[in-house]
């Protein structure tokens, strides 16, 4: 795992994806400072390619020089949109491999978690800098500096009525469930073979998460699994005919299907409490009738 921060590091913050200005990410600075961090703005902050943070070229040469740079010792996504996919085989992880750092981001940045996963490494999915104010949050924030500095933590969440009862225990990855059906195929597509999956989705269709779950099913993804944990699905949208089932009761037609356990309504994902979850870390999902948690092992 790489290792944990301490007061005095350097972290950078980059775009891979859709831009952010300097303006955008000033609370995000004073509050990593205010951790005992020091902050360096890559350049492709600011930078501006149509909706990204700089032309491919830049984003690409911006994000390897601090994965690069010995005295970065965490790089922070600034932001997701979209991007992330076009430029993530052009870079070079093997002096990250022999000296890893931390990596964060959600939304776009589940192909980094995944490529890093798939390499072996472990990331943080979590909150991103353009967001780090944001109202209800506070909780969030938190999680990712417990998880960047190295300490103890442990979820526990309310019962749902969907839940699968029983406990697994195995790698934890996953995220943007649009993502995961993105990378499937590619170099960043990861095995789900004993590993506990954690999905989300923002504005997605309904008719879509159906699809993208007929879509794992029929991978053999799905059954490989040894748990779920289904996170926020944030404003779905519907047709003018209505598909007829929530995010969550379309998810449980394919779930329930197998024995693993099923956590829902976890607070991962594209609202303000988005706990932080550590890809790649060996975890422990308890699901039960007084609700579930996490733990890691």
């Amino acid at each position: 795992m790489p290792p944990s921060l301490r007061p005095g590091d350097h972290v950078a913050i980059v775009c891979t994806a859709r831009k952010v200005s300097h303006e955008e990410v000033a609370a995000a600075v004073d509050i990593l400072q205010g951790w005992g961090l020091k902050v360096v703005l890559g350049e492709s902050v600011s930078a501006e390619h149509h909706q990204f943070g700089g032309s491919d070229e830049l984003r690409t040469r911006d994000f390897q020089r601090m994965l690069d740079a010995p005295e970065i010792r965490a790089i922070l996504c600034a932001r997701g949109g979209y991007g992330t996919t076009r430029i993530i085989d052009a870079i070079d992880f093997s002096r990250f491999a022999a000296s890893p750092k931390w990596i964060a981001g959600f939304s776009d940045i589940t192909v980094l978690n995944c490529h890093l996963l798939k390499l072996g490494h472990e990331s943080i999915h979590g909150v991103m800098p353009f967001i780090f104010h944001q109202s209800g949050g506070e909780e969030a924030l938190e999680s990712l500096r417990r998880a960047l500095f190295g300490e103890s933590v442990a979820y526990e969440v309310a019962a749902h009525p969907l839940n699968q009862l029983g406990t697994a225990e195995g790698e934890l990855f996953g995220g943007n469930l649009s993502l995961l059906q993105t990378i499937t195929g590619t170099a960043s597509d990861c095995s789900y073979a004993g590993r506990i999956l954690f999905l989300e989705d923002i504005e997605e269709y309904l008719y879509s998460i159906d699809r993208m779950m007929v879509h794992l099913e029929r991978t053999g993804k799905l059954r490989q699994l040894a748990g779920l944990i289904v996170g926020h699905f944030t404003n779905p949208q519907d047709n003018a005919v209505p598909f007829g089932q929530t995010p969550y009761e379309i998810i449980d037609t394919y779930a329930r299907k197998y024995n693993f356990p099923v956590a829902y309504g976890f607070p991962v994902g594209h609202e303000p409490h988005n706990l932080a979850l550590i890809c790649g870390r060996r975890t422990r999902l308890t699901v039960s009738q007084a609700g579930t948690k996490v733990e890691y092992l």
